[in-house]
């Protein structure tokens, strides 16, 4: 189904970005500041299915379009990785900003869980994001090109849970070390536009 290299090359650029603090990272460390582990657990696992509602919309989707015209899924691949490259230079132009984690507050929310799958599904960045990136590791040659979507989205579902866990059971630890490490507010743009860059030129490359 997958080659190594293809599957190693994935979970590498996914674990990379997971690193570089966002808007992921904020929501679930205003979950956690707020009602505690727990609520920044489940803030966790409602972004986790909201992204698993985007990797089956994009499996559906992009499937459908290699089933009807080869010609018109690499267009699609084509058009993913401009806009990655969009999104990585307009990261690396970005003004830097210090990034702030929320203090604790303690204050009660409700609903967590529906509330981060709303917002995680209603964002058009997610979904863009999806449509671009998991087409650049499907290879139709190697298999069932819904199978491989799935499974690339189910990878990153799977990454972020763990990820995020570790974000909220971490909370106070990434705050302290945050302010210590005063570049990454600076440099984490920067970074995530060179990776997307770099995956952009990669599948433009490929497809010449």
């Amino acid at each position: 189904m997958f080659t190594l290299s293809t599957l190693s090359t994935f979970i590498v650029i996914v674990i990379g970005l997971f690193l570089i603090p966002g808007p992921a990272v904020i929501l679930i460390a205003t979950r956690t500041a707020q009602s505690g582990r727990k609520a920044g657990i489940i803030a966790g696992l409602g972004i986790a299915t909201g992204d698993i509602i985007h990797t089956l919309f994009a499996a559906i989707g992009l499937s459908a379009i290699l089933m009807t015209s080869s010609l018109a899924f690499n267009f699609v691949k084509i058009i993913g990785a401009v806009y990655l490259i969009y999104l990585g230079l307009r990261a690396i132009l970005e003004k830097p900003t210090d990034l702030q984690l929320p203090n604790d507050s303690q204050k009660k929310t409700s609903n967590t869980y529906s509330q981060a799958i709303f917002i995680e599904v209603l964002n058009p960045k997610t979904a863009l994001f999806f449509l671009s990136f998991l087409p650049q590791f499907v290879h139709p040659e190697q298999g069932s090109s819904f199978l491989q979507f799935l499974i690339l989205g189910l990878i990153f579902v799977l990454l972020g849970a763990i990820y995020t866990t570790i974000v909220a059971m971490s909370i106070q630890l990434l705050s302290r070390l945050v302010k210590r490490i005063s570049w990454i507010g600076h440099w984490s743009s920067r970074i995530v536009g060179v990776i997307y860059i770099s995956l952009g030129l990669k599948v433009a490359f490929q497809s010449r």
